[in-house]
């Protein structure tokens, strides 16, 4: 994995728009950051099972296409690291952040601004740690 010998933290974008893919690259690569995506909670889960420890933080779209949402997806990733810092994106779900987010998270509002995801990350680093 050319990822591993990276020393820039693992950003892993969990993201069904396909358009956003290269923006989000550019701008996290730009803030320090490499980045690989998937586009379907499902795909995450897998990864994140085997190489939990690679990411530093996990990005997540809420509404996926698929039988997991972000809302499991980030439950999923708390079972495996309970300090793994996430990043919550969405376009219309974020009042059920309060019930369903899981703790020390980020909402981030679509549209939004790529320098919002990178400051959300941030915080989330600052707070938790550098990675899983």
């Amino acid at each position: 994995m050319a990822e591993a010998l990276d020393e820039r933290p693992l950003v892993l974008v969990v993201e069904d728009e396909i358009l956003l893919h290269e923006i989000l690259e550019d701008a996290l690569g730009a803030a320090g950051f490499a980045t690989a995506f998937v586009q379907s909670a499902e795909e995450a889960a897998a990864l994140l099972r085997r190489h939990s420890a690679d990411y530093a933080v996990l990005i997540i779209d809420i509404t996926l296409r698929g039988r997991m949402v972000g809302w499991d997806l980030a439950k999923l990733a708390r079972e495996l690291n309970p300090q793994f810092p996430i990043v919550y994106t969405t376009a219309g779900r974020g009042g059920e952040w309060p019930s369903h987010g899981v703790p020390y998270s980020v909402l981030v509002q679509k549209p939004f601004a790529p320098a919002q995801l990178v400051t959300a990350i941030s915080q989330l680093l600052n707070k938790t740690g550098p990675g899983p």
